[in-house]
């Protein structure tokens, strides 16, 4: 997880450093704005608003080290949709309470805040209505689990309905080894309720929250200055002659000299997902067979940029290189099965 932490004072510029001493596994980035001793962290030298501002686009998660108040209104103008937002966590200087105020089930915070309390010894104060009760949170369970959420008013519709103990269908075309959380029933019809499938257009019941299993990976290569409008297509038609929803894709990945390719970058909006760059060395490093090309090896010292690239995330390959102008694209698939333990 990319982690930006900010802290506004000596201590809390401490307690940053706690953080990213107990938490190797994530990446962070630690910056400070004070007039005090920084602790040798890096003191932001403009706005800290504009600062806030890229962080929205690169970070998953943004720490706050200090008022709650400050937070508001750095991160105000920034807030655009649930789905879209890093997580917002703020903490004391001394770190003794960690709250998330912002995208707590969707963005992770309420998760991460967890973690962080864990690492450092904080206690984490936890506001969201389906949490403090015990009950399933069904947009917290999505992100966990690499579901799309089709629509983010019928998942608040369910996780009120939920909470009131009221009637929710569930349909699955993903298998569920355990029983179903409490409030879910399995049916085919009914007023509300939950489809999990890998066609996004599935209606069963009048009002249903889809969830898509996010069980793409695609690995991309392409040419310098390729036009995106090309690119996009090319990925689309490629999804579609495979029968694959759009939905369906978690990531995009390529090697890091792409990371700046129009192109390449114009994927992450079109099909609402994240983008991975990865080193030649580290593509290189991946064991099997893949479709080698002297030409490619000659340009960016890979011989296959797509097929490894989508291998990165662990799964197989569903699609080998398939090339088109100057574009290649690789499919892998990632087998998926769900459970509800912790809710039964």
């Amino acid at each position: 997880m990319r982690i930006s932490i900010v802290a506004f004072s000596t201590n809390g510029c401490g307690t940053a450093q706690r953080i990213r001493d107990n938490m190797p596994e994530h990446e962070m980035k630690l910056a400070c704005k004070t007039t005090s001793d920084t602790l040798g962290l890096y003191n932001i030298e403009g706005k800290t608003i504009d600062w806030v501002g890229e962080r929205f686009s690169d970070s998953d998660a943004l720490v706050f080290i200090g008022a709650i108040g400050i937070a508001v209104r750095y991160i105000a103008p920034y807030i655009r949709r649930k789905d879209r937002d890093p997580a917002v966590i703020c903490m004391d200087e001394h770190g003794e309470f960690t709250i998330p105020i912002l995208s707590g089930h969707i963005g992770g915070g309420n998760r991460l805040a967890k973690e962080i309390a864990d690492a450092i010894g904080s206690k984490v104060i936890i506001t969201t209505a389906t949490d403090i009760n015990g009950k399933l949170s069904i947009d917290t369970y999505a992100t966990e689990n690499n579901l799309r959420i089709g629509n983010l008013a019928i998942a608040k519709d369910v996780s009120a309905r939920i909470l009131d103990g009221g009637f929710i269908g569930f349909r699955s075309d993903v298998p569920i080894i355990s029983g179903l959380a409490k409030g879910l029933t399995y049916a085919d019809e009914g007023e509300l309720g939950i489809c999990i499938s890998y066609d996004s257009k599935e209606r069963p019941f009048g009002r249903t929250l889809n969830l898509t299993p996010m069980d793409i990976t695609i690995g991309i290569g392409c040419k310098r200055d390729t036009d995106p409008k090309r690119l996009q297509d090319f990925v689309i038609s490629t999804l579609d002659s495979q029968g694959i929803d759009p939905k369906r894709v978690g990531s995009v990945r390529s090697i890091n000299i792409k990371a700046n390719e129009p192109a390449i970058v114009s994927l992450k909006d079109l099909l609402n997902t994240r983008l991975h760059f990865h080193t030649a060395e580290e593509l290189m490093s991946l064991e099997g067979e893949f479709s080698c090309s002297d030409f490619v090896r000659s340009i960016t010292t890979v011989d296959c940029v797509c097929e490894r690239a989508a291998c990165m995330s662990g799964d197989p390959l569903i699609l080998r290189k398939t090339a088109k102008d100057g574009m290649t694209i690789a499919l892998c698939r990632k087998d998926f099965v769900l459970s509800f333990e912790r809710w039964i």
